[in-house]
């Protein structure tokens, strides 16, 4: 993201390695102003690895188990396994 607090550090920072490295990256995402499209992008494209939008993969993978949930129970979408 060109636009955001990341462009101005080493993309590195954001594959971090251990959780310590998670919480650097996440501190430079609480400064920027466009983690929302930047979570947004990473949620779209299924992106697995690093902090996006100010949230590690872990994170990513419980809002679109969250969001999944939530489809089906308002029976928007058929969501497959």
């Amino acid at each position: 993201m060109s636009r955001g607090a990341c462009a101005q550090s080493d993309p590195n920072v954001f594959f971090p390695h251990d959780g310590v490295g998670v919480e650097i990256a996440k501190a430079i995402c609480s400064d920027c102003r466009i983690t929302g499209p930047c979570l947004e992008y990473a949620l779209a494209h299924r992106i697995e690895h690093g902090v996006w939008g100010g949230c590690s993969e872990r994170q990513r993978r419980r809002i679109l188990r969250d969001r999944r949930a939530a489809a089906r129970e308002t029976g928007l979408v058929a969501v497959a396994a």
